[in-house]
């Protein structure tokens, strides 16, 4: 048999077969070079009868001193040399003395050594295992075990042996390793148990097994489909999806045709689990009248309660304060006075607003002085000696926001203080996330600034209102023009719809502002008119192509050549917005075809794959889910970290700055100097970000940006989604495609509804 593998003069093992050229080995496990508790991978040294064999890959309960049988094909490390990739490992139960004296003497086991392990096996010979696992207290009959050691070490038999079943068993419903491990970590022994009965409390307890995993093991297990477990799990995994799409619940008649879709089930069965579910807690289902006809809103209960808590908690902060206008304008003039500008009236009227009540609402497109506001209103707010907090939802917003107004702000996610998951005394998770500033424990400030408040979504306006005491003056500046938020939502605009809070939109283009035809443009855009598209602009450019093949050469041009003097940036720095993810000219296409130009393979740049996604050093990347757990490390000149946390956020972007494939990581870097290692098992959470859509883009700012537009589906290609392109570049805007779908953006103004009921709830909390 020929292997492509080391050189060794192996000789006979003791059995092999062969399958899809690959070989099987028996041996115990010498030591391991490396092992990841999180998700099982190893690399180990096998002890066979003929070679001493390295061995990778995924191995969960597995450990020194075991013996074991694998199967798998050879392959060669740049640094390491040969190794054999394991496809399959089972293992054998030592019948020999010497090897479970081995075992036990390995290390594998707490509290048992090499002297423990001898006198073990000189009292109970081959029975030693059995009676470890079976009859722990005879262990107390040798010298240096007590009762309580006994037990221990029976307990860490019976959990490895425990580990090594369940994920074995769980293979078989198409399970990983690395969720089998979670699976284990969370059930323990009794996981088959919680499998046979309802297997859809995976949906609801585990992160990374929603519904559709849940139902493929639910069909393998042989539950019925019209179970009432699949039914719950099924309508709250369309609720949930719902979320995902912006929307904080579905009208009745919606929510019930996509979960027949889903089930398959009658839509008569739906509709009676639906009362049973309200029952249970899992659902809130609100009737409102809309066009003289009653309409039945179905929320996931967190959704409904969040919703209603904003509500109430912004009612209690809308208190009047200082109503003397006379006193205001005063400092207003000694502020204009004191930073040499001139506030138009709406501008003064955004001050007095701010500070005469508890939540206030500025508004504005580019150019139209909201900055100069904000800086107003710091001023008169530290002239009465009042303490500030500034925050915005993105880093790159509070970064924005620091340089705009000279005043620290963060992101507020780091003003609410997100801790990391406690964890107990073994290293495992006993609660998640969870940010320290809340009812219980409040921001201790007077006024609160919010920058970007378009990309605010439901769930962190609710952290955001429990950390605030009433008396707490809360500020929200946005652009209500801009895409709403990625998460679910649309909290600026229902805030302004609802009419309850002093609202001041600005309007005028200031003289300055109205140099750039970015901005000029922008404006245009959102009012529905033409622009030109002459190319006689400085920072407003349009390169008029129908061909996908001939937009991805000027692109690379434009990225690697023309952009980079012009705008002063590196290629990384100028960023590809695309209203689409598939197709020709979408961000999963984009990225490919960037990455190879940008960051093109070299044997110096480690790489490694993820599903179709090569990941490579070098690589621009985005987190495209937030992750509360996530932990990093900003490290100083030094090399040493200087300070650390736990929260990576959605839509924020980084370089891949080192990847091992020995440990199987990958280190990112994003744009605040925090530093992530993600498992190679974690690069789901991962994409390139060469090109992102124009919807992950907001909250950001590019020195320039390149936006291909050649048709599309028309739910997307909307006003709203070109003004948000338009205006996250500073320094240029280039449109690659053509007028047609230019013009079809600016004068179609349909967009997806969102399915929200904030504005609702403010009306209703009086």
């Amino acid at each position: 048999m020929t292997v492509n593998g080391p050189r060794y003069d192996r000789g006979p093992v003791l059995f092999y077969d062969i399958l899809d050229s690959m070989e099987r080995f028996e041996g115990y496990i010498d030591h391991f070079l490396y092992y990841n508790d999180s998700n099982g991978y190893g690399v180990f040294e096998l002890d066979t009868e003929d070679d001493d064999i390295i061995c990778v890959g995924s191995f969960p309960g597995l450990s020194q001193g075991e013996t074991i049988s694998v199967m798998g094909d050879w392959t060669e490390h740049p640094i390491y040399g040969p190794q054999l990739k394991i496809h399959e490992w089972k293992v054998v139960e030592p019948s020999e003395l010497m090897d479970i004296e081995r075992y036990l003497a390995s290390g594998a086991i707490k509290g048992v050594g090499p002297t423990i392990a001898k006198r073990i096996i000189k009292k109970f010979g081959k029975d030693s295992l059995d009676i470890i696992e079976k009859e722990p207290e005879r262990l107390t009959q040798i010298k240096g075990i007590s009762e309580r050691i006994a037990q221990n070490i029976a307990t860490q038999v019976i959990e490895r042996r425990g580990l090594r079943e369940a994920v074995m068993l769980l293979a078989k419903y198409g399970i990983s390793n690395n969720m089998a491990l979670r699976l284990y970590e969370i059930y323990g022994a009794s996981v088959e148990n919680v499998l046979r009965e309802n297997p859809y409390r995976l949906a609801d307890e585990v992160d990374g097994i929603g519904f559709k995993k849940a139902d493929e093991i639910a069909s393998k297990i042989g539950i019925a489909i019209d179970s009432r477990y699949r039914i719950y799990s099924g309508v709250a995994y369309v609720l949930s999806s719902a979320s995902m799409e912006g929307h904080t619940y579905l009208p009745e008649e919606e929510l019930l045709s996509k979960s027949y879709e889903l089930l398959g089930i009658p839509v008569s069965m739906i509709s009676e689990a639906l009362p049973d579910m309200m029952i249970d807690k899992k659902i809130v289902i609100k009737r409102m009248s809309d066009a003289d006809r009653e309409v039945s809103q179905v929320y996931l209960s967190s959704m409904y309660y969040e919703e209603l808590g904003c509500a109430r908690m912004l009612h209690d902060l809308d208190q009047t304060t200082d109503k003397r206008k006379n006193t205001v304008s005063e400092q207003i003039d000694k502020i204009e006075d004191e930073l040499g500008i001139e506030l138009d009236e709406l501008q003064r009227s955004a001050v007095y607003g701010a500070v005469s009540n508890g939540v206030f609402i500025l508004t504005g497109g580019p150019g139209t002085g909201k900055t100069t506001t904000i800086n107003a209103m710091i001023k008169i707010f530290r002239m009465r000696g009042m303490s500030m907090m500034l925050a915005a939802p993105t880093g790159r917003a509070a970064k924005r926001m620091s340089e705009t107004t000279g005043y620290e702000a963060r992101t507020i996610h780091r003003m609410l203080e997100l801790s990391g998951p406690v964890k107990d005394s073994e290293g495992q998770g006993v609660r998640r996330a969870f940010f320290d500033r809340n009812e219980d424990n409040p921001l201790d400030t007077d006024v609160v600034i919010i920058d970007e408040a378009s990309m605010l979504d439901i769930h962190l306006l609710f952290a955001l209102l429990k950390a605030l005491q009433p008396g707490t003056r809360l500020i929200f500046v946005g652009d209500d023009n801009q895409l709403p938020s990625v998460g679910p939502g649309q909290v600026l605009h229902d805030m302004i719809e609802s009419g309850r809070y002093a609202c001041v939109s600005l309007e005028k283009i200031f003289r300055q502002a109205a140099l750039s035809d970015i901005i000029v443009n922008a404006h245009k855009i959102n009012k529905g008119e033409e622009i030109s598209l002459d190319n006689k602009s400085k920072d407003f450019f349009f390169l008029e192509r129908d061909n996908a093949e001939v937009i991805y050469k000027h692109m690379i041009q434009l990225i690697k050549d023309k952009l980079p003097s012009y705008v002063d940036a590196t290629p990384m720095q100028i960023q590809v917005l695309t209203p689409t993810r598939i197709g020709a000219l979408g961000v999963e296409n984009l990225n490919r075809i960037l990455q190879k130009y940008i960051n093109p393979p070299n044997k110096d740049k480690p790489e490694c794959s993820y599903g179709e996604t090569i990941f490579r050093l070098g690589d621009k990347v985005m987190q495209i889910k937030n992750d509360y757990n996530l932990e990093w490390e900003i490290m100083s000149s030094y090399g040493i970290p200087a300070d650390s946390g736990t929260g990576v956020f959605n839509g924020d972007i980084g370089v891949i700055i080192g990847i091992d494939k020995s440990s199987q990581t990958i280190v990112v870097e994003y744009d605040d100097s925090k530093r992530v290692k993600y498992p190679y098992s974690g690069l789901d959470e991962l994409e390139l970000a060469y090109a992102v859509t124009i919807h992950k883009s907001q909250g950001s700012e590019y020195p320039a940006v390149v936006m291909p537009l050649l048709g599309g589906p028309r739910m997307l290609l909307n006003r709203n989604l070109l003004y948000t392109g338009v205006t996250r570049a500073r320094k240029c805007v280039t449109i690659l495609g053509d007028r047609a779908t230019i013009d079809t953006m600016i004068h179609n103004i349909s967009e997806r509804n969102r399915y929200t009921g904030l504005a609702a709830r403010i009306r209703e909390s009086g």
